[in-house]
């Protein structure tokens, strides 16, 4: 069961808050929120997902060597944890929200010339499973605007930075 960690220092949140998040830090907080979820505590689950993509967000800002990879599955299992969840409350546009944020983060993050080859190659191939998401979720749950300019805007982003192709005529 989740059990918040009680704070006896008053400074201790201050370094908390400064320190640079990790993955094992991401891990236990998604362990935490699943084991919530499965105990039926849909409020700390929830808490513990929205924390768990906290820390994936500020993971991407700075990606351990060699780690990034990890960090985008981080951020794409934190926010399809919390989709679900927000789907099982019936908050389906909620969930939609999340699984766009999700994909449009991943293409983004794939189109940015200033970031890592590694993490470029990586975030377009995560996006893949955030596409697969969004596609689910129409199925399960009929259209959705926000999910339609998503993918479209995705489709044409990806598009535009592909080289023009020279026809074979």
């Amino acid at each position: 069961m989740y059990r918040p960690t009680l704070i006896t220092d008053p400074h201790e949140s201050l370094r908390t808050r400064t320190q640079q998040p990790t993955l094992p830090q991401w891990e236990s907080e998604m362990r935490q929120a699943t084991q919530a979820e499965r105990d039926g505590h849909v409020a700390i689950a929830r808490a513990g997902y929205e924390h768990a993509l906290s820390i994936a967000r500020q993971l991407l800002d700075a990606p351990p060597s060699g780690r990034a990879d990890d960090c985008l599955a981080a951020l794409v299992v934190s926010h399809h944890n919390l989709a679900d969840l927000l789907v099982d409350a019936g908050e389906f546009d909620a969930a939609a929200l999340h699984l766009c944020l999700a994909h449009e983060t991943l293409i983004a993050l794939h189109l940015h010339p200033g970031k890592s080859a590694s993490l470029r190659r990586a975030a377009l191939h995560h996006s893949r499973e955030t596409h697969v998401a969004l596609i689910r979720h129409l199925a399960r749950h009929g259209p959705h605007p926000r999910i339609a300019r998503t993918l479209e805007h995705a489709h044409a982003a990806l598009d535009a930075a592909v080289p023009a192709r020279q026809s074979l005529s």
